[in-house]
């Protein structure tokens, strides 16, 4: 919708037939006191469309992320509660790991951080629903994620693992 108003009375029926003969129907807004002499031109407020309807990149991504994370959650569901700790167990250290990098100023990327904290909450959850499953209570799952927690052996994360082996492995070609 386009809103017209003319600053001077005289001149609005001039305008008004102009912009009959063009076949655009204008509203004339009431006339305020204004140093403007001219035609203004007010644009309405648009009318908001679901984002289904909305053509752009950010519709077409919320839809890939959405399947992203189903699969991904799929793919988690598909593990075993052993694989799920160590999975765990690993990320946490890959979280520490970046920490230590941004601590030491080191390049990163910070986006890192929420995907690693996300895909944590994920197995949790996933490991919250078979325990309620199995019918354990959330008294008794708070003690043995206790008890986890205290079994825990604590060894370097996959990255800093992968790190370390490659220093061996370029020690070994040196020494022989």
């Amino acid at each position: 919708m386009i809103a017209l108003g003319v600053s001077s009375p005289s001149s609005a029926s001039s305008v008004h037939h102009a912009l009959a003969s063009l076949g655009i129907s204008p509203q004339l807004h009431s006339w305020r006191a204004s140093s403007f002499r001219g035609i203004r031109l007010e644009t309405g407020v648009r009318a908001a469309t679901p984002l289904s309807y909305r053509g752009g990149a950010s519709g077409g991504r919320m839809v890939v992320n959405m399947a992203k994370r189903e699969e991904e959650m799929k793919e988690i569901r598909a593990k075993t509660a052993e694989e799920i700790n160590e999975e765990v167990i690993d990320l946490k250290g890959e979280l520490l790991m970046l920490r230590l990098q941004k601590s030491a100023r080191n390049e990163f990327k910070s986006s890192e951080f929420g995907r690693m904290r996300k895909r944590i909450a994920r197995m949790l959850t996933v490991k919250r629903e078979r325990e309620i499953e199995e019918g354990i209570n959330k008294r008794l799952s708070r003690k043995l994620d206790r008890k986890w927690k205290k079994s825990i052996v604590v060894r370097p994360p996959p990255s800093l693992r992968k790190k370390q082996e490659e220093q061996k492995a370029a020690e070994a070609e040196k020494s022989s």
